[in-house]
């Protein structure tokens, strides 16, 4: 039995402002940056205050004898989480959907630094209430995930959705195998497959487009959504299987007919993986949940 104190890990991503310092050099540049599109630097300094004084306050909940754990969002895929962290993600919703891909079964509490800002849907809480949290160990909610591997045995996790295609959102060729067998070549602008948690954003967008689209599932609901975007209809490719859900021991599968496609979770494009010529990707409901407090 361990004897180790818990680990929190806090996660969270660069402001606005970190971002306009690293890449023009001075607050001067970034204010003249800002200024030629129409924006004021105050209202960007103001929501970097509030995301750093949301961080100081959750710091300041963890009890002193517990062991601290800080990770950003661009080196989540080399952060190795323990089985034992609790995790609480400071930022916007889609910040929770980054880490949830690294986790299995871990508890993760999502810090809104900006209440009324956010949609709020993954980051429920403001900082204030994370010391009762952490306290009483809350019960959580599951929510469904998403998992697509290679043949090679590879795999990659996501809270919202899968995206298949070509890096640069171009045209794609490969064979796709629908839940009930059926096979067509296809050529399209990629492959959207998404969960529950997903359907309020990229599922939702292209549903909302399509006429013959299928029912969102619920963020918990044991079903995933799929889409094809933009299949081109020509003599060698077909548009017939664009769209359909996706349920238990069900999979949808995809053969690659082009050189490095890219399969990638939640937005994260640098945490890709890459499909060679005749490679083939598997994705189904996953076998882990997120488990939000």
């Amino acid at each position: 039995m361990s004897t180790l104190a818990p680990r929190v890990v806090v996660v969270s991503r660069r402001s606005e402002l970190d971002e306009l310092l690293a890449r023009h050099g001075t607050r001067g540049a970034a204010a003249y940056f800002l200024k030629q599109r129409g924006r004021d630097l105050d209202e960007v300094t103001a929501r970097h205050e509030a995301l750093r004084q949301a961080l100081t306050e959750v710091g300041a909940a963890v009890p002193a004898d517990w062991r601290r754990g800080h990770v950003e969002r661009t080196d989540l895929p080399r952060f190795l989480f323990a089985p034992e962290d609790r995790v609480i993600a400071v930022g916007q919703d889609g910040l929770v959907a980054n880490v949830a891909k690294y986790l299995d079964g871990q508890p993760v509490i999502g810090v809104d630094p900006e209440p009324g800002r956010n949609a709020g849907v993954l980051v429920r809480y403001p900082a204030s209430a994370v010391g009762g949290l952490l306290r009483s160990r809350p019960r959580t909610l599951e929510r469904t995930m998403v998992v697509a591997r290679l043949d090679d045995g590879q795999e990659l996790y996501g809270l919202n959705e899968i995206y298949i295609g070509h890096a640069g959102h171009q045209s794609a060729r490969y064979v796709i195998t629908a839940p009930d067998g059926s096979r067509e070549r296809q050529s399209s602008s990629g492959l959207i497959v998404g969960t529950g948690t997903g359907a309020t954003g990229w599922c939702a967008s292209i549903a909302r487009d399509r006429a013959a689209a299928p029912p969102l599932p619920g963020p918990a609901d044991p079903a995933l959504s799929w889409f094809v975007r933009e299949a081109w209809p020509s003599p060698a490719t077909g548009v017939q299987q664009v769209s359909g859900l996706l349920t238990a021991a069900q999979e949808l599968e995809l053969t690659s007919e082009s050189e490095r496609l890219v399969v990638f979770a939640d937005g994260l494009e640098s945490d890709a993986l890459e499909l060679s010529w005749g490679q083939r990707v598997t994705v189904t409901i996953a076998d882990r949940r997120l488990h939000l407090a």
